[in-house]
């Protein structure tokens, strides 16, 4: 430390320095390196690894976006079996968007949109096809990055005994659905987004992700606009709410647009918007990991504090698309199928 201190007094001196506030970011970035992944040959078979999760002591399970599919991935690592196919029936899937595992076992959910309509089904850990249900209504305003959409049925996540999927558009901020499709209670208020009267628009701007917190209660990351996150209580009842803030933000925020684009839904135009946050999850001691638009990811405690900021390293910097820790403590991470120690 006394040596890179003495240096950087050096570099100083020869005015070549950068700012200070440019100094202490990088200074105070972690870098986390990937301590494993899946083999190549294995990733290789993916097209947009979208989801890598593992069940306790078991498989691992990949969520293929592009490829319309989901794989499985034997504990050693050795080899790939493809679960489902392309396609509208039921036991099929098509314009996948979302995908979870049930925390107790095998069994996953998928959630895609044949003929522009929001369809949940439940697998078996063999990838046989034991349930599902369509959402009522159409999809509303789209939050993604290219073709990929993250609003929606894309926020799902299976708690074990129902489903937590972001729907702004019913007037709270997220919907806690039974595994039969039945609606059992709604959680949150939207936030004030200055484009109340443009309705799509607001609610693209109260898109998010519901994340259960292990040690109890509910977290909602808003994906868009100025990015925030809430805490709620097992009952639903707000504790916090934060802003997620730091220089690593700054330009992006600065940048934000105040018209978006729009693209077309069946017979109508809805805003397509950027997200400022593309992914967030829940440590087992109910910390916060938040990756942002740009490649870096915050911790917050369960305080709401930031403790962390990080970035994700392996064959480069990685900014990642979905997080899952496993029973083992270990970090998985897509694009790559990374491991990492967080």
């Amino acid at each position: 430390m006394r040596i890179l201190s003495a240096l950087l007094l050096v570099i100083a001196a020869a005015g070549i320095l950068p700012p200070a506030s440019v100094l202490a970011r990088k200074l105070d970035v972690e870098i986390l390196r990937s301590v494993g992944a899946l083999p190549p040959h294995i990733t290789g078979q993916f097209e947009e690894p979208l989801g890598f999760q593992q069940v306790a002591n078991g498989p691992y399970y990949v969520f293929d976006r592009r490829g319309h599919s989901v794989y499985t991935v034997d504990a050693e690592r050795t080899t790939v079996r493809k679960l489902t196919e392309i396609g509208r029936d039921a036991g099929q899937i098509l314009q996948p968007r979302g995908f979870d595992v049930a925390p107790d076992g095998g069994a996953f959910v998928v959630a895609d949109a044949p003929r522009a309509q929001e369809r949940i089904q439940f697998f078996g850990p063999a990838g046989l096809r034991t349930g599902g249900f369509f959402l009522p209504g159409n999809p509303n305003a789209g939050v993604g990055i290219g073709g990929m959409i993250l609003n929606g049925v894309a926020s799902l996540q299976h708690t074990g005994a129902s489903l937590l999927i972001s729907h702004p558009e019913s007037g709270a901020l997220f919907t806690e659905y039974s595994l039969r499709g039945t609606a059992q209670r709604s959680i949150g208020l939207p936030r004030a987004t200055g484009f109340e009267r443009e309705r799509d628009l607001h609610i693209a701007m109260n898109a998010g992700l519901p994340l259960v917190d292990p040690t109890g209660g509910f977290y909602y990351v808003f994906m868009t606009g100025r990015p925030t996150f809430r805490k709620y209580d097992d009952k639903g009842t707000l504790i916090f709410e934060r802003h997620i803030e730091g220089v690593e933000l700054d330009g992006w925020l600065d940048r934000l647009p105040t018209a978006w684009p729009t693209r077309k839904v069946q017979d109508r135009e809805v805003p397509y918007v950027t997200p400022t946050i593309r992914t967030a999850a829940v440590d087992p001691s109910g910390r916060l990991w938040v990756s942002l638009s740009v490649p870096y990811t915050y911790v917050y405690d369960q305080q709401g504090d930031k403790i962390r900021t990080l970035q994700f390293r392996a064959a480069g910097i990685i900014s990642p698309t979905s997080l899952f820790f496993t029973r083992t403590g270990r970090l998985l991470v897509t694009p790559g199928c990374y491991e990492f120690a967080p």
